[in-house]
């Protein structure tokens, strides 16, 4: 790795709400801290989840695709490895508890627990959330870039995010 071994996740076997994100970015990989940055303050505005909410791992596991940083490309940050997820999410899930609801942000988690919806696009498998529900539910990543993805699809906010708010607030105590 060439920022280093530092693994970013955060989870208990009490945890009914998971978030599997990317991978940690570069801020992320220095505080140490998951979704410490930019993208995890527009997620918890999407969740209304508080911060104090977010980084109770009791209620709320964070677990990414790629465990570190996995360093810069053109024009962000390279994929997750593609070997963390294989060797670790399984160990992780065995944890939690199975009455649980997973948000999966972004295109790599969708891709690895939604496989049978590769060929549609990231609008369409989040415009059909319901078909996931009550076990998954695909978000954009809430990065910079999800600002076109909610000018391109104002259904997003008006419906999604009621939604959404609502099915995490029935998992948080």
């Amino acid at each position: 790795m060439p920022h280093g071994v530092r693994p970013v996740a955060s989870f208990s076997p009490t945890a009914r709400l998971l978030i599997i994100g990317q991978a940690p970015g570069s801020k992320v990989h220095a505080s140490g801290i998951p979704w410490d940055d930019a993208s995890g303050d527009r997620l918890r505005e999407w969740t209304g989840l508080t911060r104090k909410q977010m980084y109770d791992p009791a209620q709320v596991a964070l677990v990414p695709m790629g465990f570190c940083y996995p360093g810069k490309a053109s024009g962000g940050d390279n994929p997750p490895r593609p070997e963390c997820a294989p060797q670790w999410h399984d160990r992780v899930l065995e944890v939690l508890p199975d009455a649980r609801l997973t948000l999966l942000v972004g295109t790599y988690a969708q891709a690895r627990y939604l496989p049978e919806t590769r060929k549609l696009s990231l609008a369409e498998r989040v415009r059909n959330y319901r078909d996931y529900l009550p076990e998954y539910l695909p978000l954009p990543h809430p990065s910079w870039r999800s600002t076109m993805f909610m000018r391109a699809n104002p259904w997003f906010e008006a419906e999604l995010v009621p939604a959404l708010r609502e099915a995490v607030a029935q998992r948080i105590r």
